[in-house]
């Protein structure tokens, strides 16, 4: 049966969109509400500190979750609980602001979103059947790279319009109307299995599980090279924008624009692309893209030539981080798949913004083009490296263990 007459999965999908526009709003939304009350940066980066840090302590505990509850009913309460708690800022907000539940709010709400993103890729096998989870990941990754470039215009329109405070409202809606449609959703029953020990334990089954298959333990060292300086590169280009070439807000809409097109496009042809090429040829020649596009972001002078560079590093990015959600996906059993998700994005998680304060030093210190071919001369190396190892198998979801 093709995705297109898939109803649930096809429910499920206008769940997402629903979900990823609210949260492009929040992600606009958040900061301006702190701008407006405090002017302050420093107070954006110590709330964007938070967030990634309930991320990564939820992250701990996520997979477990997901491998133990009913996974809608987490994705539902998790949708739920973050409309809450993005409504009660536009309440607090109606009497003046509130930076104190801010605060409070944006790292709980991360650490929700957390839960949920484990859950929902843990859910999207027993939705399709794990042949067709490519293509299905490339659709719902499509419908978040739509959002990364229509985003931040709906959010400023709204903020503009009726304040990023209410703007945050919209937001609150949206999560309520994913919770709605996963409701109407029955996924296939998926095998339980009893586990015993705390959260430490849980989640170190799902890291043995990753050590133990040598595609993955190959690739999670690969990535987590890659994603080192990855988090910072988007950082760094912005930087080169305004502060090397001297030039406007127009300009990095500009650009991250084409970064969001490039996204777009990797989305939509990657199912054909992993079908075509396999797995390796697709994660291997992704991954090096990006390297080759964000070392040329130290060395491209005009706001065009970055556009083009930002398009080329998301497609890449896009098509590799599918295959490779995919694949997890698809040689993970059932009962394993939210803890080997959990400990994969908690590990990343926890180096990455390592990464970014790196790699934004040495731009700060030595100019974008040092910080730039560093970073795609690491990316570069890590590709290389993973060119010798079982991540070059065009199909290794057929050669478990």
């Amino acid at each position: 049966m093709t995705l297109w007459r898939n109803r649930p999965f096809l429910v499920f999908w206008l769940s997402q969109t629903l979900s990823v526009a609210g949260s492009s709003i929040t992600v606009i939304a958040v900061p301006l509400l702190i701008l407006e009350a405090t002017g302050s940066v420093a107070q954006m980066g110590l709330l964007t500190g938070l967030s990634m840090a309930g991320s990564v302590l939820t992250g701990l505990v996520a997979g477990a979750a997901a491998d133990r509850f009913d996974r809608r009913f987490l994705m539902v309460a998790s949708d739920v609980a973050q409309a809450v708690l993005y409504g009660l800022i536009p309440i607090a907000w109606a009497f003046g602001p509130a930076l104190w539940l801010l605060y409070v709010v944006t790292p709980v709400a991360a650490g929700f979103g957390m839960l949920f993103r484990v859950s929902y890729v843990t859910v999207v096998p027993a939705l399709v059947g794990r042949d067709q989870v490519t293509e299905a990941n490339g659709r719902l990754n499509t419908t978040a790279a739509v959002f990364t470039v229509l985003g931040p215009v709906l959010a400023a329109g709204l903020a503009a319009w009726i304040g990023p405070a209410n703007a945050l409202a919209v937001d609150a809606a949206t999560f309520l109307g994913s919770a709605g449609l996963l409701m109407l959703l029955r996924f296939r029953p998926e095998a339980r299995e009893a586990e015993d020990g705390g959260p430490v334990r849980r989640f170190l089954a799902g890291a043995r599980f990753l050590w133990d298959q040598p595609v993955l333990r190959s690739l999670t060292v690969a990535l987590t090279g890659t994603l080192f300086v990855l988090l910072g590169a988007t950082d760094v280009l912005i930087y080169r924008v305004k502060a090397e070439l001297g030039h406007g807000e127009t300009a990095v809409g500009t650009v991250m624009a084409g970064g969001g097109a490039g996204a777009v496009l990797g989305a939509m042809s990657v199912g054909w692309l992993r079908r075509r090429f396999g797995f390796g040829p697709c994660w291997l020649a992704g991954t090096g893209l990006a390297g080759l596009a964000i070392a040329a972001f130290g060395l491209l002078p005009s706001v065009p030539g970055l556009a083009v560079a930002a398009a080329v590093s998301s497609f890449g990015i896009a098509v590799a981080g599918t295959v490779s959600m995919s694949l997890r996906q698809q040689i993970t059993p059932a009962h394993l798949l939210g803890r080997v998700t959990s400990a994969f994005w908690t590990l990343h998680y926890a180096l990455s913004p390592a990464g970014a304060v790196v790699l934004t030093a040495i731009a700060a210190g030595h100019g974008v083009r040092t910080a730039a071919l560093f970073a795609g001369a690491v990316v570069l190396v890590c590709v290389l490296g993973a060119g010798f190892t079982p991540v070059r198998q065009r199909r290794p979801e057929l050669a478990l263990g």
